[in-house]
Formats: structure tokens, C-alpha cells, sequence
């Protein structure tokens, strides 16, 4: 058999991390994706020769000293990232539809202090609280600050108390409430649902500064492409671990592959959802209360997708906005809840590079959607859909520009819809359960999937693991990483690359 140091599972920003992370310490590392390419949600496409972010389409914490520079610039991946920083308080827009109300966020905690008080003069005491309470909790976790070189997670306090319940001890408006959640958005659970300290850490990367990435997605994975090849990775695209064998001591011997090939390592991390975890490990090996646990984890929200561009000879009514978020309702609670009956909230993603070169990058516009509202056709595949799928698709599109054009019409002559994706789309191009956003919910008082795993040479990384987003992710291989590798040794590796 062919010996590894480690496998990785799963070739998205998690597993590309925990990849190159092992590989950086000179082990032999095989790396294995599902899908024809690596990436996951990571990878752009392309329609008439425009191009099309899948699942990245911004960031926090790429500013100098973020937890995302510091990160890539640990791994020697940072000049391969070109930032665009929307700095402009009017590149982010919200609009408040119930309350015919339009707030734009600038860039910068203090910026963003002093904006939402001129907004809300009365309310400058809950604003001072609340941004001051975000900082101390991100202050508080030592794993955003790699320096820390913490391997156990900390729970605070505000782990136990949810962003719903802090938001209306500070404040009886509800227009203040529902902007101060509409971060919540970037992860998919509600806020009476959410911790304040994950809201707290998730956010507080976005007030100090967002931005898009020139080339989008395919930056990203084409810098781990390059890294690769300084160190001893293997990458099998197309293939996937098909049984656990020779399982001893609670340890895994071999490895059988999709391919047929059966091979050895001393280690294997899964990055992959931890419902496909659960289906992989044999059932003697873990207990009822561990599958109990996995099952109950609730996936997190997921998109409907329409894919625009402007028209030829066009120009964009806009042209500054590069994020537009339009909540019909104020309470981000509702607009979150599978039940919620309402006009769903609708984000328009724009490039924020110039006029001229924005011809040629789409327009990415996402409405939240949850797998009940395609369940029936769960089992069809893309190409063989009932006509009864297709009929709900080309509804919910027309639903989605008029919700557009009502609150700017000067959209109706210059946009182009180009394609439509519905999170069965997502869960078919991804290969995931669901087709969800950002995995599990990353609900309070929930015992995540990190780490060791019943079998003992079997760990979990990923966004359902840590945070959702692209910083949870790659944190969840950094942390499970560590802890492989050991202390001393990633320490070593941290100082010198910090």
C-alpha cells in the first residue's frame, strides 16, 4: 500500500488549509476532492464569458494585522491575495423596506460608530455598549490572534446569551436591532438563535474593514495550487474515501478509495459536512449519543441565486453600491425562519472594481432559501427536473427582480438575468446534503463537531466546525492542526513566519 503522513478530505478553504498547514511541517499529504476540481464553494464559473463568484463574494479581516492576513500570510500565501477594500460608507447599503429607510455602513469600528449615531442620535450609549461588548469578546478569544497559539477554544460568558437577547437589553428600537443583526446574513442563523460571542467574532471582522478579492474565489485556490508544489501533496480530484478497513485500537489502518486503490496513513482530517462524517465511520465505533449529536445539528440557510449582468451600453444606476441589502422586514429573526411567509430579503453583490472592467464580472443576487421549499425534488438531477421544479425556479426569479426593480427601478431596462440557481443546484455542484451555505447552524450552547473523532486518528475541520465563513474555516484547520502537529512545533512554524 502507499503510506501518507496524513489525508485530507475535502478540498475547500478548510482543507486546503489543513493541506498545505501538514505539507509546511514536511509531512506527505494526500489530498482528496469528490468534484472534478478543488475549491468547493470556492471556485468561480463562467456563463456567455462572465464570471460568477459560487459561494466566496467577500470578507472581513484582510486589513493589515486581520486574523485573514495573518493567516494567509502564515501559510506565505498573502501576495497571492489582491484585496479591493469597499472603504466608502456607500459601497455598503441597507435598505430598510417596512421602514423606508436606507443606512449606509463605512468602513472602520470607529467610522461605523460615529455613523450609526448620527442615524440614531437618541441611541449613542447602546451603540457605545454594543460595539465596545463585540470588542471584548474578540479580545477575549484567544484563537483570533494566531500569536496566542491556543489549541482549546474559549467560552466566554456571552457564549450563553444570544445576539436577539443583548440587542434588546441595550435597545427598544427595532430599526437599530434589525441593522445591528443584519450581519447575520454572512452566517445564516437568527439572532435569537446565535451566541453573542459567535456574532461577536464573525462581525467585528466586517466593521474593521470588508472587501472583495480580485479574481474572487479562484485567487484563493490557485495560491494553494502554487504552494503545493513546494511542498510533497498529492491531489486525487474525482475520488473519495470509500471504507475504513483493518480498524484497530480505535485506529484506522487503511484506507479504501473510490478508485478501488486501498492506501495507509497516520492520520486523516475531514473537512466535509459532519453528516457525510457520520454516514463514513462504521457504526460499532461510535455511540448513539455521538450519532444523536451530529444528527441534531440544523443545516444553516442557504440561497436562492440569480446570476445578472448589465446590459450592453448600459450603466449601472448604482455604480458605487457594491453590496445592497434589502430587508423587507426589520426583524432578521423573521427573515431567517424557514416559516417566515413574507417577501424574503434579497443581497445584490456587485464587483467594486472599475466601471470598465465590471463589463465583464457578473452580478451576484441572493435570496435566502431553506432545502424544505425544493425537498420534493430532492432526488432528481440537474438536466432530468420535473416540470413542476422548473415552474417553482422561473416564479421565484420573476418574484426576486420585482422585489429588485420596486426599490430601484432604474434596474428594470439595464439588468440582464443570464442563469438561477436553487440550493439543490448547490447541494449537486458541491456534493453536500443540503446544498446550505455555511454548513450546521452554529447555534448557542451547540457541541460542534472539532477535532478527534471516535476513531482516534480521525479528526474534523471545516466551517461547521469553528465559524462559519471563510475565517471559520481556515481557523478549524489551523486549531485541528496544531493539535496534530503539536504545540511546540506549530509555535515554531508561527514565530517564524510572524
Amino acid at each position: 500500500m502507499k503510506k501518507y503522513d496524513h489525508i485530507v478530505v475535502g478540498s475547500g478553504i478548510s482543507g486546503l488549509t489543513m493541506t498545505l498547514l501538514l505539507s509546511m511541517n514536511g509531512h506527505k499529504v494526500l489530498l482528496l476532492e469528490k468534484a472534478p476540481h478543488i475549491g468547493g464553494s470556492l471556485a468561480r464559473f463562467s456563463k456567455k464569458g462572465i464570471f460568477f463568484d459560487t459561494g466566496f463574494h467577500f470578507t472581513g479581516g484582510l486589513h493589515e494585522d486581520g486574523i485573514l492576513s495573518d493567516c494567509l500570510s502564515f501559510l506565505g500565501l498573502r501576495d497571492y491575495i489582491e484585496p479591493i477594500f469597499l472603504s466608502q460608507a456607500c459601497r455598503n447599503q441597507f435598505f430598510f423596506e417596512a421602514a423606508g429607510k436606507r443606512f449606509e455602513l463605512p468602513a472602520g469600528v470607529e467610522n461605523i460608530k460615529k455613523q450609526l449615531k448620527a442615524y440614531f442620535p437618541g441611541e449613542g450609549g447602546a451603540i457605545d455598549r454594543y460595539i465596545a461588548m463585540t470588542r471584548s469578546v474578540c479580545s477575549r478569544t484567544p484563537s483570533l490572534n494566531l500569536l496566542e497559539n491556543e489549541i482549546s477554544a474559549t467560552t466566554l460568558d456571552e457564549d450563553f446569551v444570544s445576539l436577539d437577547t443583548v440587542l434588546r437589553d441595550l435597545t427598544g428600537n427595532e430599526l437599530l436591532q434589525g441593522l445591528l443583526s443584519g450581519y447575520a446574513m454572512c452566517y445564516g442563523v437568527r439572532p435569537k438563535d446565535v451566541s453573542f460571542a459567535n456574532h461577536s467574532r464573525m462581525v467585528l471582522n466586517f466593521y474593521e474593514s470588508i472587501a472583495c478579492v480580485k479574481n474572487g474565489g479562484d485567487a484563493f485556490i490557485n495560491a494553494f495550487r502554487e504552494k503545493f508544489k513546494d511542498f510533497d501533496v498529492e491531489v486525487r480530484c474525482g475520488t473519495s474515501i470509500s471504507e475504513l478497513a483493518d480498524i484497530r485500537d480505535s485506529n484506522v489502518s487503511r484506507f479504501v478509495l473510490s478508485t478501488g486503490e486501498e492506501v495507509a496513513a497516520d492520520s486523516c482530517i475531514l473537512t466535509i459536512h459532519p453528516k457525510e462524517i457520520l454516514k463514513m465511520l462504521p457504526k460499532k465505533h461510535f455511540s448513539r449519543a455521538f450519532a444523536d449529536r451530529v444528527s441534531s445539528f440544523e443545516s444553516s440557510v442557504g440561497f436562492f441565486s440569480l446570476f445578472a449582468v448589465l446590459k450592453p451600453g448600459a450603466s449601472d444606476p448604482i455604480p458605487d453600491a457594491s453590496l445592497i441589502s434589502l430587508f423587507p422586514d426589520n426583524n432578521v429573526n423573521n427573515l431567517l425562519d424557514p416559516a417566515y411567509q413574507g417577501m424574503p430579503a434579497v443581497v445584490i453583490i456587485k464587483s467594486p472594481e472599475s466601471a470598465e472592467e465590471n463589463l465583464k464580472k457578473g452580478i451576484c443576487i441572493l435570496e435566502p432559501s431553506f432545502f424544505g421549499q425544493v425537498a420534493a425534488w430532492s432526488d432528481s438531477r440537474r438536466g432530468t427536473r420535473p416540470r413542476a421544479y422548473l415552474e417553482y425556479k422561473a416564479k421565484r426569479v420573476e418574484t426576486v427582480k420585482e422585489h429588485i426593480f420596486s426599490n430601484i427601478p432604474a434596474y428594470r431596462d439595464c439588468l440582464e438575468i443570464l442563469d438561477a440557481a436553487s440550493m439543490l443546484t448547490f447541494k449537486e455542484h458541491l456534493h453536500s446534503p443540503d446544498g446550505s451555505a455555511y454548513g450546521v447552524q452554529q447555534k448557542m450552547g451547540q457541541f460542534n463537531l472539532i477535532g478527534k473523532l471516535p476513531l482516534h486518528n480521525l479528526y474534523a475541520a471545516g466551517q461547521s466546525s469553528l465559524l462559519p465563513g471563510i475565517i471559520g474555516a481556515m481557523m478549524s484547520s489551523l486549531i485541528v492542526g496544531r493539535a496534530i502537529m503539536g504545540r511546540e512545533r506549530y509555535g515554531m512554524m508561527l514565530q517564524k513566519a510572524l
